[in-house]
């Protein structure tokens, strides 16, 4: 039987309709005979009258009726060929929702899902326009055109790092919307939970977020889950770099983001900067790291070689969110300008940066 035609698509829907059609113009053509020859089916009438109905079943046109038989036999095979296509089309969508949920529950195993959420808030304080001397600028520009580069951004608490650096992700994942083959991953580090994230656990989150377009994964991870799904056994760096460098290998670009790296345990900021070296380094990654950090000695000296920019609040950005502001000051302020200009101008003086 037939589905409703909610959930067949629009070619599904065409092939239907014709198939419709050619049913019903074999029933009009039926519907035309039987007309023609309604008398043959009466038994009253004179002797002359039955004479000439015997005569015109005798005359009925036998290729026509044969005709009609091929036709009907003909559109009852396309029905059944459409009904055939529907119904392996509902099974491959039945397995394939089957493997999607199968490969979600890997991804939901490898890494959680805070992600996404963290970064919507951080972006969400974001005042419009802000930031954009960033993305204009030379270095930016730069990094995002060349492969296997490291862009280092330090900046003294308060500048707008976090800020800045959701506004880099949004500009990178605009970019993988309009290209497949670039790959986006990013980490916001939070001194409440360094001592949580290993290593392990953040290029796991890295990797879960480069797989999340895939629709298949690396056999290191299906194995590794098959084996220990049941248990909170987190998988081993060299499995993970395995793994991330099969899924990299994909990507014509990848641009992994991480913000606060001051922020991250110190045990275990050198082991995980040592291995995005290490698969920076490796030909056919194509990776790039963007990295900000406070002005921490032993950070700057891990970066002394890479190109920086200095984050600091620039006075454009002072004022543009001043200005977005200004609902929330006395409406005598609001109504005069030249008292704006001045709010402007002191604090954009003592922010300094900050």
């Amino acid at each position: 039987m037939i589905s409703s035609d909610k959930s067949l698509d629009a070619n599904q829907k065409k092939d239907l309709d014709e198939i419709d059609q050619g049913c019903q113009n074999v029933l009009a053509e039926l519907q035309a005979i039987l007309d023609k020859n309604s008398e043959l089916g009466s038994s009253t009438g004179t002797f002359g009258k039955r004479l000439t109905r015997a005569w015109k079943r005798v005359k009925w046109d036998q290729e026509e009726i044969n005709g009609l038989r091929n036709q009907l036999s003909w559109n009852i095979n396309l029905l059944n060929a459409f009904n055939g296509r529907l119904t392996l089309d509902h099974v491959v969508r039945l397995v394939q929702h089957q493997e999607d949920q199968g490969r979600q529950a890997i991804l939901d195993w490898l890494a959680p899902s805070g992600h996404v959420a963290q970064q919507s808030d951080v972006l969400g304080r974001r005042q419009t326009g802000t930031g954009q001397w960033l993305l204009d600028s030379p270095e930016f520009k730069w990094w995002t055109s060349n492969t296997h580069q490291t862009l280092f951004c330090p900046g003294i608490p308060g500048a707008g790092k976090t800020v800045l650096t959701s506004i880099v992700i949004e500009e990178l994942k605009l970019k993988a919307q309009h290209d497949s083959s670039i790959g986006v991953a990013y980490l916001y580090f939070d001194y409440r939970r360094q001592n949580e994230r290993t290593p392990e656990n953040l290029l796991a989150t890295i990797l879960k977020q480069l797989l999340q377009n895939h629709n298949t994964l690396p056999d290191t991870v299906k194995t590794f889950y098959d084996n220990n799904k049941n248990e909170q056994l987190c998988m081993s760096i060299d499995a993970l770099s395995k793994a991330f460098r099969s899924v990299v290998g994909q990507y014509s670009r990848v641009f992994i983001v991480v913000d606060a790296l001051d922020e991250y345990c110190n045990k275990y900021r050198a082991r995980f900067l040592d291995v995005i070296s290490d698969l920076q380094a490796m030909s056919g990654t194509g990776l790039n790291l963007f990295a900000t950090s406070r002005f921490i000695p032993e950070i700057m000296k891990r970066f002394e070689n890479d190109p920086l920019i200095e984050i600091r609040a620039s006075e454009d950005d002072v004022r543009s969110y001043l200005r977005g502001h200004i609902s929330r000051l006395p409406i005598f302020v609001q109504r005069d300008t030249i008292i704006q200009e001045a709010i402007e101008t002191k604090i954009v003086k003592v922010v300094d940066g900050m």
